[in-house]
Parts: C-alpha cells; structure tokens; sequence
C-alpha cells in the first residue's frame, strides 16, 4: 500500500471526507496506475463504511453514503485539477442537502455554506476507531485485495 497517499478533511451534518492524491500530476482517475485504483477504491470504502457507523454512534442518522470525483473549481482559478473524491454522509435530518436529494455543490461565495458545521475532535475519533475496526474485516483485510 504506497501508491494513494490522502489526505483527509471533514464536514458534519451536511458534510462529507475527502480523499485526495498529494500527486498534483493525478487530474481525475483515469491517470491512477492500477494498484492505485485498487487502493483508492478500498480506502473510499473503509472510510464510506466507518463514516456512516461513526456518524450514527454521535447521532448524525447517516443513511446513505455518495461518493464523488471533484475537481472542477481549481479551474475558476485558472489551475489544473488534483484528483480527489468526495464521501458524502447523506443524514435523513440535514437541512441544506437534504435526503434523497441529490447532493449540491455551489460556488463557496454563494454563501450557502455559511453555518455549516465541520466534523469536531469528538466525530473525528470515533471516525477513526471505526476506519481501524472495519479495517480488520476480512473483506478489508489488504491481502484480500491485492495491496501486500
């Protein structure tokens, strides 16, 4: 597993994780090598996994995780895109994305954003002990997918 390096941020009840290369060169998917994908695709889904049961166990009722490929308002600025996936916990109570609707993404100077909550220390732990025990499943173990 050296092919994916990520980063990772966070948003709360209307929020998401996000997942993005650090390998400027990697514009969107089609560019990754194929153990890469395989990488990316396993990570998206520990982390789609654990974000949902970590969210539920603080009281945000995620029903639905959507995962997707960004990268398009590095152009507003005149830059090339840096590959990076979105995983959006959907909540059955979120006000500005509401479920099943699906997920809407404006200009961040619409200020549609304004009052959204980021993930806290608290959501942030338990999304991690969730990514570290679903990570021992052994559909994610690494072996099974190839990865070591």
């Amino acid at each position: 597993m050296n092919g994916a390096k990520n980063l990772l941020s966070r948003g709360r009840t209307d929020g998401h994780v996000r997942i993005a290369s650090k390998d400027a060169s990697i514009t969107d998917r089609t560019k990754l090598e194929p153990m890469v994908a395989i990488e990316l695709m396993w990570l998206t889904m520990i982390v789609g996994e654990a974000l949902q049961v970590a969210m539920n166990n603080r009281g945000i009722p995620v029903v639905r995780i959507n995962y997707q490929d960004m990268g398009n308002w590095s152009y507003k600025e005149g830059k090339p895109s840096v590959f990076h996936v979105h995983v959006f916990g959907r909540a059955s109570n979120a006000v500005k994305q509401p479920w099943p609707e699906s997920v809407y993404l404006p200009d961040r100077k619409t200020g549609f954003y304004d009052g959204f909550e980021p993930l806290n220390k608290e959501d942030n732990k338990e999304i991690l002990k969730q990514i570290l025990a679903i990570s021992t499943d052994k559909k994610y173990r690494p072996e099974a997918w190839g990865l070591i």
